[in-house]
């Protein structure tokens, strides 16, 4: 049997590629297949339901930060965006020896001045919209090994330092092009576009010891310890220096910064032979952990998905669709036969309005069943094709298109034909069972010997929206099925 089922392969296959040159593929089967055997090969249409259903939040398990807020031009949805960032040290990292610092105040080391600077890879606006943020300085660290989704709020669970016990709370105005920086600068190959945050300010630490600025804290805390435990590792130097800062908007429309990564930089002097002005640098990397809080316009997601002229894909967790596979169908009349292809096209609907600001279109969508929506991603899993599946967009067809996904058909009516056997209730009681939803994703392939290796899938914390065709108007799922007959 299991020769058989190679046989039934390895004919589809090639019965889909010679199709265009024979249609008999029936008399192809059966001229390869054994005398005594007949393959029957046959394919089928079915109506597949879809709905837009609204991502109350996602896992944002994300190393670049989303800070801005801006008005969808096709949706006239509002989206904000607040992040927050730790920063690691290098392993065993050390300053220039003591004796050799020149920056000092009364004998005692001090920074000549201390800055967070927030480095910016992509942007979705005016570039010259101006925008006003405010830098909360953490009283304690956001503990690594819990799933943060994009609804979690730093300030609602006592993360921020109350100024009033000396915590920093910093604003900063900003254009994502910087004015005060001269052409020649931002036209430099090396320059990036960045948000600096000054910390020069007076600075008390918990202990009530002050300090002329937030780099002298830092720099106190290194040469004050002789063991220097605190900035051996991240994880000591996070829990007993630098939790981390909170950035908020505070005020401005109409520009959404894509932080890759952030840097929390010590200026000071040294000497070696002449006077070297030195920085210390401590970063923000996907090596320490970042969360993104997104605020979505409720009021306008929940008229979008209630729009029955399509569905929607709307990110940052915004809105997915949702898809019922119809696997009752699909299986009447076929249940001694092999599904060996189930694929449905996704046609997209283009925006009613050109304008220059519409939001991209989703580039990756990940099928997967319902029920299973939260155990993906918070335990890192990848699409395997069995019961993940992957689709692009193509801007040549406007679609996104699942080839094959037999293997998720034939799991669901296991499933359910299992459940039944024990349950006469089960459907009603597992009303997920057959559906799944489609979540636009980002994904990370590693390339060795010029072949791609998916490792990574996450959410897709990015700016997209689109509407698909579905929701009154049913989608369509093509199946091929296969079977042996005997004739003897």
């Amino acid at each position: 049997m299991k020769a058989k089922l190679l046989t039934v392969i390895s004919l589809i296959t090639l019965a889909f590629t010679i199709t265009a040159c024979d249609d008999n593929t029936l008399e192809l089967g059966a001229s390869i297949t054994p005398s005594s055997d007949s393959l029957n090969i046959s394919t089928a249409t079915f109506p597949v339901k879809t709905c837009s259903v609204i991502a109350d939040s996602v896992l944002a398990r994300t190393t670049t930060g989303y800070l801005g807020k801006i008005k969808d031009p096709e949706t006239g949805s509002y989206i904000t965006a607040n992040f927050m960032s730790q920063f690691g040290t290098l392993e065993n990292y050390e300053f220039p020896p003591k004796d050799s610092m020149v920056s000092k105040i009364n004998g005692e080391i001090v920074a000549d001045s201390c800055e967070i600077r927030l480095f910016i890879n992509k942007y979705y606006g005016d570039s010259l919209n101006l925008m006003k943020i405010t830098a909360y300085e953490l009283g304690k660290p956001v503990e690594e090994g819990t799933n943060y989704y994009s609804n979690y709020s730093i300030e609602d669970h006592g993360y921020i330092r109350s100024t009033s016990q000396g915590g920093i709370q910093k604003d900063k105005s900003f254009t994502i092009v910087d004015l005060n920086e001269d052409v020649d600068t931002r036209n430099s190959s090396s320059y990036s576009k960045n948000i600096r945050i000054m910390l020069n300010s007076e600075y008390v630490d918990k202990d009530g010891v002050k300090y002329n600025n937030y780099g002298t804290y830092l720099m106190r805390k290194y040469f004050n310890d002789s063991s220097k435990k605190n900035y051996k590792n991240s994880y000591n130097f996070i829990h007993n220096v630098c939790p981390g800062f909170y950035f908020k908007l505070k005020s401005g429309l109409g520009n959404m910064a894509y932080i890759y990564v952030s840097e929390l930089n010590v200026y000071f002097r040294y000497k070696n032979d002449s006077t070297i002005k030195g920085v210390s640098t401590f970063a923000g990397t996907e090596e320490v952990l970042h969360t993104t809080n997104i605020i979505n316009d409720t009021k306008s997601i929940s008229k979008l998905a209630e729009d029955n002229t399509g569905t929607y894909i709307k990110t940052p967790s915004g809105i997915f669709t949702e898809m019922e596979i119809p696997v009752n169908d699909i299986y009447l009349n076929h249940k001694n036969d092999t599904i060996n292809s189930a694929k449905i096209v996704l046609t997209r609907i283009n925006n009613s309005s050109q304008d220059s600001y519409n939001l991209d279109v989703p580039s990756t969508l990940l099928m997967i069943e319902k029920d299973s929506l939260y155990n993906f991603f918070e335990k890192e899993k990848i699409a395997n094709y069995k019961n993940s599946f992957l689709a692009s967009y193509s801007s040549s067809t406007n679609t996104y298109t699942f080839n094959n996904f037999s293997g998720l058909v034939s799991r669901m009516e296991d499933a359910m034909v299992k459940g039944m056997a024990t349950d006469p209730e089960w459907e009603k009681k597992h009303p997920n069972w057959n559906k799944v939803l489609l979540v636009p994703v980002a994904t990370t392939y590693n390339t060795t010997n010029s072949s791609s290796v998916l490792t990574k899938v996450v959410h897709d914390m990015s700016l997209s929206s689109t509407k698909l065709i579905g929701g009154n108007t049913n989608l369509t799922i093509s199946v091929v099925y296969s079977k042996f007959t005997n004739i003897k």
